[in-house]
């Protein structure tokens, strides 16, 4: 009972929490700020790349903002809308409406909530860094073209498709050439001040000066861009959305998959900001807590499944955020844009927000670890390019699993190729009869996918009377391992051949036992813990051969 209370409590917000807010206050403070100016056109295009909206981005940055920084897992990890969980809405809209999003949000959250309490934070460290890097890449294709759109013009394109190359290849085959210039322009001008002012200064917000310029210029002069239009000037009041069991039931695969998104993004952003700078270790279980309540609380308010970002965490722990205030800072920083600001930021032009999100898109893929990757192992390299290709083909979650699969087979196959099984000469001098002796040493892993070779090396063993099995630097053996060596003394002992077992570890006894391996030897005098004394006693089997043929 007690145990329970304290892995509950271990769950939950605690005053240690803020242990360094006497002297980090200033720093969170202004980190806040700055992350506050740098979240804000994320929210917003990552709101209306998803098709709930851009009210829906900045909802969610506030509120999910908030509870993830107070009930979440790290100290520093800013949460909201990110790219990645755009790719997984868009399909999600396209096929139920934008009703849906706050639906599935209350359900994922619900599921990583789930996830947290059952202590699965772990799991994350499962995938396979080229498998990660390879959906990142993917995510990163996926926000580019889904720009594209917002470039081309109100003319129809893309229709009801849901993938992102054929979307933006038919919106620029159907583009309206002025329009597209325009548009063409407005991202130049985004893409100039996010790339050259910050090498002017680090603290310059490139992305809101360039929206600022754009949004001035569009003022100006007169031009046919399209805006980001009406924004609400409070946040709505929460209510629990409309649905029906039908509704429930089709919308709980996209929940799944969303929920396995938010756990992941959200575990490897605690884990990156853990490495940046010493803010204290990450929780991954109470994390999964965090977001999940964050996810819940974003749909009661009309938002949208919200995960740690990584891209604002690490801004935010660059500018000298060591607590979770700097996260509430940036969140409220936000809130007071709706409620101060809401009508000038709903004259953006979409396009400017274009650009904010093709530049963030490009600058996730990191050329020097693709190369690295790449020129690392080609099990590796095939996991990193299938894992980006489903993910921009398919769908991210299939993409990560597949991905997995590739590493896992791959993996496998490398570590079959370790189980060693060769036979050895006999140590000292020569007696007669030894060459009806074999030893045969088996040495690294013995699981299913070297049992056949094993079986099929040792069975084929010819013109022998005793075949010595050392097995002392056997390390890792399954079930199906240890069925295969009870097979193979079985194999032998009914070909007349005598089989002695040298060297059993004592973390494989009972496998053996349970499995049959030592009941299979003809004698239970035929286990050794010594080389030399198994050698004399095969020696005795052959002179008593030698001798019974003799007579």
């Amino acid at each position: 009972m007690n145990r329970t209370l304290a892995r509950v409590r271990g769950l939950l917000p605690a005053a240690a929490d803020y242990a360094l807010l006497r002297r980090s206050w200033r720093g969170d403070l202004l980190a806040g700020v700055t992350v506050g100016i740098v979240a804000l056109p994320l929210a917003l295009g990552f709101g209306i790349s998803s098709g709930a909206g851009a009210e829906a981005g900045i909802v969610t940055a506030i509120v999910a903002g908030v509870v993830a920084a107070v009930f979440g897992g790290s100290n520093v990890q800013v949460s909201g809308p990110t790219g990645a969980m755009v790719v997984v809405l868009a399909p999600i809209v396209a096929s139920h409406g934008v009703g849906a999003v706050a639906l599935v949000s209350i359900l994922a959250g619900v599921i990583v909530l789930v996830a947290g309490a059952a202590r699965l934070g772990r799991a994350v460290s499962f995938i396979p860094w080229p498998v990660i890097e390879g959906f990142t890449l993917g995510i990163a294709v996926i926000i580019f073209l889904q720009q594209v759109p917002s470039l081309t013009g109100p003319a129809p394109h893309g229709g009801s498709s849901t993938n992102v190359v054929i979307a933006a290849v038919a919106s620029l085959l159907a583009a309206d050439p002025g329009y597209l210039l325009w548009a063409l322009g407005a991202v130049a001008v985004v893409a100039a001040c996010m790339i050259l002012l910050p090498k002017l200064h680090r603290a310059i917000p490139g992305s809101l000066v360039g929206i600022v310029l754009v949004t001035v210029l569009a003022a100006l002069v007169p031009n046919p861009l399209a805006e980001i239009g009406a924004l609400p000037r409070s946040l709505p009041a929460p209510t629990f959305p409309a649905f029906d069991p039908g509704t429930l039931g089709e919308l709980a695969l996209p929940a799944l998959t969303v929920a396995a998104l938010a756990a992941i993004e959200s575990l490897l952003s605690a884990r990156v900001a853990a490495s940046l700078a010493d803010t204290g270790p990450y929780d991954p279980d109470r994390e999964l807590v965090g977001q999940g309540l964050a996810s819940v609380a974003a749909g009661l308010f009309g938002g949208m499944p919200a995960t740690g970002a990584i891209a604002r965490t690490a801004v935010n722990v660059r500018s000298g955020a060591r607590t979770r205030l700097a996260a509430v800072v940036h969140a409220a920083v936000l809130l007071l844009v709706v409620l101060v600001a809401a009508q000038p930021v709903g004259l953006i032009p979409l396009a400017a927000l274009a650009g904010v999100l093709m530049v963030t898109a490009v600058r996730m893929v990191h050329l020097a670890t693709v190369r690295s990757i790449v020129r690392s192992t080609r099990a590796d390299a095939l996991a990193f390019v299938i894992t980006a290709i489903v993910t921009i083909s398919v769908d991210l979650i299939v993409a990560v699993v597949i991905g997995m699969l590739v590493a896992g087979v791959f993996a496998i196959r490398s570590l079959s190729r370790a189980t060693g099984v060769a036979r050895e000469p006999l140590p000292g001098e020569a007696v007669a009869g030894d060459e009806r002796i074999a030893i045969i040493r088996l040495d690294g892993p013995l699981f299913f996918a070297a049992a056949d070779r094993v079986f099929d090396t040792v069975t084929a063993l010819d013109g022998v009377s005793v075949v010595i099995l050392r097995m002392s630097q056997l390390e890792l053996v399954d079930a199906t391992g240890a069925h295969v060596l009870s097979e193979i003394v079985r194999r032998l002992e009914a070909r007349g051949v005598t089989v002695l077992i040298k060297g059993v570890r004592e973390g494989h006894v009972v496998l053996f036992r349970t499995v049959g391996v030592l009941g299979a030897l003809r004698h239970h005098k035929h286990l050794f813990a010594e080389l030399p004394a198994a050698l004399a006693h095969a020696r005795s089997h052959i002179e008593r051969e030698r001798a019974a043929s003799a007579d």
